[in-house]
Formats: structure tokens, C-alpha cells, sequence
């Protein structure tokens, strides 16, 4: 499998640290790769809930008819 050009690049300047500088590369690397295995990890798994679920508390908060459905103006006047 090819590197890419990006993979090629930071090969390139890696090599041209001192020992210590590519270890703390490494160091980096390997904490920015620990830091996603773990987000990965505790991320609370996400279930499905409906419109209702995800709207219950704001139900009924405002004022007004509670269900426009039934307002006789409604529907005067449509189809004419």
C-alpha cells in the first residue's frame, strides 16, 4: 500500500530531527492516539428516541389552544 503524499511528508521531516526530538514526536503521537481510543470508548451510546421523547418537557409549556386542529375558523373559506 502507497503512503500518502501527507504520510510521505511527515516521514520526511521526522527524519530530519535528532533522536530526541523524533521521541517526542512519538510521545505526541502516541498521547493524541490514546486520547481518541479513549473519547471512542466512553462515548455513551446515542438510542433512538422519538419527536415525543426528545419534546416531552416543552409540551404544553406555552399558551394557547392545545390543539390548532380544532379552531372552527380554521378551515373557512378553503376551496373556494
Amino acid at each position: 500500500m502507497a503512503m500518502s503524499h501527507l504520510c510521505e511528508q511527515i516521514l520526511r521531516t521526522v527524519e530530519s530531527l535528532s533522536a530526541e526530538d523524533q521521541q517526542q514526536v512519538l510521545d505526541f503521537v502516541e498521547f493524541l492516539w490514546t486520547k481518541r481510543q479513549k473519547l471512542q470508548t466512553t462515548e455513551p451510546e446515542i438510542s433512538p428516541q422519538s419527536f415525543f421523547e426528545v419534546a416531552h418537557a416543552a409540551i404544553g409549556a406555552g399558551e394557547g389552544p392545545g390543539d390548532l386542529s380544532t379552531n372552527p375558523d380554521y378551515m373557512q373559506g378553503y376551496g373556494q
